[in-house]
């Protein structure tokens, strides 16, 4: 089968002929149809995080596919059935995060595309209890995207407390903006769109923001204090910058939700103001398998559009450069 393999970091990524993985007990074999494109695939690929992963690997944790082959022990999902394979591979189900929910913050965790093959690939091997079921009338290519983006948005706007009439910012429209905004629209929020992109904002806009503001000639802070201040900041751009201004756009009593991992791992955080203010500054994680089951019914009933790009397993390379140079409005979906 055709891989994209790392072999090296910050070097190109390289198709290969790789053997068909087998499934071991426990364990599916995914044909795959559509594996969106991540951010976390690049960080992955340049080796950007402390915790780097064993060279070579196959990144992507956007996968969606048809179960081809079950492994002994394997009761579901059927072979034939339509899964989404996502960023959580492997946890231990034992422990106090498991039990409680929070089976995302297991410390024994494994990542796909990480610590264990991923997506861009024509197969891949998962462990059966940690795919997620598509429904009917969902197509592949558009709940590849779902699989990472949609529920970490998800995730996110559901540990920002959203509630109707919240004045949401969401700081980076984008393949994971454009269903965070949805989202918090969902959970009954008055959204404001930031970014530096004008292509970006009039697909906010289209989606129903409330408001826009473009970064890159007006000063976001003052553009969201003259509306009131934001009850609730979601920081998609990895860029430490943005999110010390998404907390300054902060009402008293708002919530900062962090999602985007800066490279450098750092920001400056104003105590006085985030105290006597009474801000809150919340990690969220990706979401569960529950999450995701949420997030495919919400496409479903059609009270999501996502918009996303095809592109060719092969293009991954200049797939990454366009990513890393904002020339695509939404998400990329790549196609084995």
């Amino acid at each position: 089968m055709r891989a994209a393999v790392v072999t090296a970091f910050n070097q190109p990524l390289e198709i290969k002929e790789v053997p068909i993985p087998e499934p071991g007990p426990g364990k599916i074999r995914v044909r795959l149809e559509a594996s969106g494109l991540c951010h976390t695939d690049i960080h992955a690929a340049r080796g950007d995080w402390p915790v780097k992963p064993a060279l070579p690997f196959t990144p992507g944790h956007e996968g969606v596919g048809i179960v081809e082959r079950a492994g002994e022990g394997v009761a579901a999902p059927a072979v034939g059935d339509r899964v989404a394979v996502p960023w959580l591979g492997f946890a231990c189900g034992t422990c106090e995060y498991c039990i409680t929910g929070w089976e995302t913050l297991c410390e024994a965790q494994l990542n796909t595309g990480y610590a264990i093959d991923g997506g861009h690939a024509e197969y891949l091997v998962a462990d059966a209890r940690y795919v997620v079921r598509v429904p009917d009338g969902i197509a592949p290519a558009e709940a590849a995207p779902l699989t990472c983006a949609g529920v970490t948005t998800y995730k996110a706007v559901k540990v920002g407390g959203v509630t109707p009439g919240d004045r949401v910012a969401i700081f980076g429209i984008g393949g994971l903006g454009h269903l965070a905004q949805q989202y918090a629209q969902i959970f009954g929020g008055e959204t404001i769109a930031v970014d530096v992109t004008e292509e970006k904002l009039a697909l906010a806009r289209q989606l129903g923001a409330a408001h826009t503001v473009n970064a890159a000639d007006t000063d976001p802070v003052a553009a969201i204090e003259a509306l009131g201040g934001a009850d609730v900041a979601v920081v998609l751009a990895a860029d430490p910058r943005v999110i010390e201004q998404a907390h300054a756009s902060l009402r008293r009593g708002g919530r900062l939700i962090l999602v985007s991992l800066p490279k450098d791992n750092a920001m400056s955080l104003p105590i006085f103001e985030t105290v006597l203010k009474g801000i809150r500054v919340i990690g969220s994680i990706v979401g569960t398998r529950a999450d995701l089951a949420e997030v495919f019914r919400l496409q479903a009933a059609g009270r999501t559009e996502v918009l996303y790009e095809t592109r060719k397993l092969e293009d991954i390379n200049s797939s990454i450069e366009d990513v890393l140079a904002s020339r695509v409005p939404a998400r990329l979906v790549l196609l084995p």
